[in-house]
């Protein structure tokens, strides 16, 4: 059918500052309005005020080239246009002086053109209204991964007895089975019986190995099931830089990054510092300002952090004092709970990081978040995919799951999906039911 022209929405520019460049030898348009919201965005101080000036400045760049509203070539062949409004005919229920139905009537014009337009937006509703109109309209796909086959991170083989006896009695088992790096598995008994034993793939050995840390109870916590027992062996293991945990509420994704972060910092010493920080993205309706200073405001967003830190101080060590046990750690400077929007420009060597929520992030900020980390620092990012409060990401398309279809295979990358709640039974029925 020929060159394709998508247009682009304002969202997907923040959504991926480098998205201009990622649609071939097409062309690629961008309608004044856009310019227009980012001008607004780009006064803010988050990712999104970020994304809004570095999208200026490239485009800014691209001016050396020709003028933007005759169209300028772009890398893979492609072509960049700035596109002013035109009149067109447009229903009378689409109020014109909205940008998102400026945007539209410049897809219309164009395609009345006889452009082969594609609308390119993360809003639902918009790309139902430019179904309604007639045009072809795509959610942005790069960075989108298929949730139903996502990596899992373990998985359970069988095999015959005399295999696991030969794992047990030389601590190894060689396999020519495809495995990722620190891939956990739980190998049983082909014939049915209780034999059993819990490993962990050494891409450098290529064999199946023990668990380093099997019997690890870190800071007093205890595995409750095979899925946790796989999820501590990752957040222990020294030469795992990179963990990545997901799954459905009350799995424990939280609790125990936050108890093996403890272990490694308080006890072990071999981190500086527990970092500890998620984004902050309301559920349902914002409350709005909130007074104080940093720490009082954080203190309304990091509750459940707060309530995993209580747990976890009066389960190891059962007393009256735990807040003055958690007052000491934090005056101390042995853990610091911070917002992701401070985390730009700092340079994080030696600490173990844990970043709560992570499914409310776009690629982008995943990015961000992994460059800052410095020499000797490992990172834990848990979050559910199917409970996100950012209105232009799904299931497919958060940081988070992008992170793990990108980094399965690295040497210094585990990861685990959570598939059992352990909070209560009804959280568990919840998670099935509702």
């Amino acid at each position: 059918m020929g060159a394709k022209s998508f247009v682009l929405d304002t969202n997907v520019l923040l959504h991926d500052p480098d998205s201009i460049f990622s649609f071939a030898d097409n062309k690629v348009i961008i309608p004044l309005s856009v310019i227009e919201e980012l001008d607004h965005f780009k006064k803010l101080t988050d990712e999104n005020g970020r994304s809004a000036r570095l999208i200026s400045r490239t485009l800014d760049g691209l001016r050396a080239k020709g003028k933007l509203s005759k169209g300028v070539p772009i890398k893979n062949g492609g072509t960049l246009m700035i596109e002013m409004m035109h009149r067109v005919e447009f229903p009378e229920e689409f109020i014109i002086s909205k940008y998102d139905h400026q945007i539209l009537s410049i897809a219309l014009y164009l395609k009345k053109q006889g452009e082969n337009v594609i609308f390119i937006t993360k809003d639902i509703n918009l790309r139902i209204k430019a179904e309604i109109l007639d045009i072809k309209t795509q959610d942005y796909e790069k960075s989108k991964v298929k949730i139903d086959e996502i990596y899992s991170g373990w998985r359970e083989i069988k095999l015959p007895a005399d295999k696991i006896d030969q794992f047990y009695k030389n601590s190894k088992l060689s396999t020519k089975l495809d495995f990722f790096p620190n891939e956990c598995v739980a190998m049983k008994d082909e014939n049915g019986s209780s034999k059993s034993a819990l490993a962990k793939y050494s891409a450098t050995d290529k064999a199946l190995l023990p668990l380093f840390h099997m019997t690890a109870q870190p800071w007093g916590l205890k595995p409750l099931n095979i899925e946790q027992r796989f999820a501590f062996e990752l957040l222990l293991c020294n030469e795992i830089s990179l963990v990545t945990l997901i799954g459905l509420p009350g799995a424990g994704k939280t609790l125990l990054a936050l108890a093996a972060g403890l272990q490694k910092t308080v006890e072990e010493r071999q981190f500086r510092r527990l970092y500890i920080a998620r984004p902050i993205i309301p559920m349902g309706k914002d409350i709005g300002y909130l007074p104080g200073s940093k720490e009082e405001k954080l203190a309304s967003w990091m509750g459940a952090i707060n309530d995993n830190l209580e747990f976890l101080m009066d389960k190891g060590h059962e007393d009256s004092k735990v807040d003055e046990k958690i007052d000491y750690l934090f005056s101390s400077g042995q853990i610091e709970i911070d917002s992701l929007t401070y985390i730009r420009g700092r340079s994080l060597p030696r600490q173990y990081i844990i970043i709560d929520d992570a499914q409310n992030l776009t690629p982008h900020e995943v990015k961000t978040i992994i460059s800052r980390a410095g020499a000797g620092t490992k990172i834990v990012l848990t979050g559910d995919p199917y409970q996100i409060d950012n209105p232009y990401l799904d299931a497919s398309s958060n940081g988070l799951t992008y992170l793990v279809e990108r980094f399965k295979g690295q040497s210094i990358y585990g990861h685990l999906m959570f598939s059992k709640s352990e909070r209560s039974v009804l959280a568990g029925l919840s998670s099935e039911l509702l």
